[in-house]
């Protein structure tokens, strides 16, 4: 079956066998393999302090699945950002529809080969189709969502979702800034970003979108940027077998308008036959351009360059709270001041991508990118119900809390202290 998810992978998305495994297959497994490993002991109740106002008592929380849950995956991982979820929503005992882009339609029909041969029907079940097929789900009340994809679309889940009061998770995406000091690494810097960059052809929701460099080491960042685009993809990356295509015309057609944006220090190719962009470093742009208008989800890499770390945080506070943000530096003091003012869902020091490859931490976003988060236990967190109860002795019956309280108030504030 792995072969045939990589060969889905390659007719949607040009994913070289290696990237298809590491990128989709291999999370799947180890989110697989993490969660039968502790799916035991995070489904235990778990013991909890009781006030000395329910003197006699014992509490505890226990978790419920929330029932019946849908899935909606996007196309640029489309195998992962589907299995992924559904991972966490079986440990804690949901029944699962899962939703995948049609247009990623041969790792669709990937998936619900899979689901079809190995589960049933009232357990768990694929849902095909477009748009049409998304209505129709989003019109039917269930228990949970959790949905992954544009906030465009997103805002669509949630409004249909408030209809029926159903709890959701909105994994969505934002313009991810890459931030290099003076002090960082340059060299490595500039191989880590151009790989997290150009990682299904810049189709990726935490990929850094746009580039803030210190003006002191900008050219010799874009120098070596330029030189690990040639190691990674040759002199002509848009011809190179193993660099994925985007996944559709109108999407190709999209990222293609926004080359004109700015001045391209090297790339702005194109490949009609085969949708692939070449790897596109562009500089003299700036807020009001249109590439920084919208999320890029493409391999187009605005720079911009700063004197100032502080100028940098205070704009991006200006600017929708982002999905991902990295900073490249050798500074503790920089690295503390970007991550204490600045708000974004995650990210990396000195790297960039690799933090939604840990289940030991959460992953999701905030404000405009997203809400709630999943990942490991975190996954099982998402699609479990917390319940509280406290179990009460029947040995003694306090006498303050029932009527008349004649001069238990005293007494109550006492305790209650």
């Amino acid at each position: 079956m792995g072969d045939e998810i990589l060969k889905a992978l390659r007719l949607d998305l040009n994913k070289s066998e290696f990237e298809g495994y590491a990128t989709e297959i291999a999370l799947v497994l180890e989110e697989i393999n993490y969660a039968i490993k502790h799916v035991r002991k995070w489904s235990r109740p778990k013991r909890a302090k009781t006030p000395i106002i329910h003197f006699l008592s014992s509490s505890y929380i226990t978790t419920e699945p929330y029932g019946v849950t849908l899935i909606m995956s996007p196309w640029n991982y489309p195998f992962q950002l589907a299995m992924s979820p559904v991972v966490g929503a079986m440990a804690a005992g949901n029944c699962v529809f899962v939703k995948p882009s049609e247009y990623s339609f041969n790792t669709a029909g990937i998936i619900e080969k899979i689901v079809t041969e190995i589960f049933t029907e009232e357990y768990m079940t694929v849902v095909r189709g477009g748009r049409e097929a998304n209505k129709t789900l989003l019109d039917e009340r269930f228990d949970y969502i959790f949905f992954t994809g544009g906030a465009t679309v997103g805002q669509i889940v949630m409004k249909s979702a408030a209809e029926h009061l159903t709890p959701v998770t909105l994994e969505l995406g934002g313009k991810s800034p890459c931030i290099v000091d003076e002090t960082a690494n340059i060299k490595l810097a500039a191989k880590r970003i151009i790989w997290g960059k150009l990682l299904n052809g810049g189709q990726t929701c935490v990929a850094p979108d746009y580039l803030c460099v210190h003006k002191s080491v900008k050219a010799e960042l874009v120098h070596e940027m330029i030189k690990y685009i040639k190691v990674f993809y040759g002199d002509k990356p848009e011809q190179n077998a193993d660099y994925p295509k985007a996944i559709n015309q109108k999407h190709f057609e999209r990222v293609r308008g926004l080359l004109g944006s700015g001045k391209v220090v090297t790339g702005g190719r194109v490949n009609e036959a085969t949708r692939q962009i070449a790897p596109t470093i562009m500089d003299e742009v700036s807020w009001d351009s249109a590439v920084m208008q919208e999320e890029i989800f493409g391999p187009i890499l605005p720079i911009m360059e700063f004197d100032k770390l502080t100028d940098i945080t205070e704009m991006l506070k200006r600017h929708p709270k982002p999905l991902a943000l990295y900073l490249f530096t050798n500074s503790k003091q920089n690295e503390k001041h970007v991550v204490s003012t600045t708000s974004y869902g995650g990210g990396c020091i000195n790297d960039v991508v690799i933090h939604v490859a840990s289940h030991y931490i959460s992953f999701g976003g905030v404000g405009n990118s997203g809400m709630g988060h999943y990942h490991g236990k975190n996954s099982y967190e998402t699609f479990t119900h917390p319940k509280g109860i406290i179990k009460k002795s029947n040995l003694v019956d306090v006498y303050l809390r029932y009527p008349p309280f004649k001069e238990h108030l005293k007494l109550l504030k006492k305790l209650m202290k």
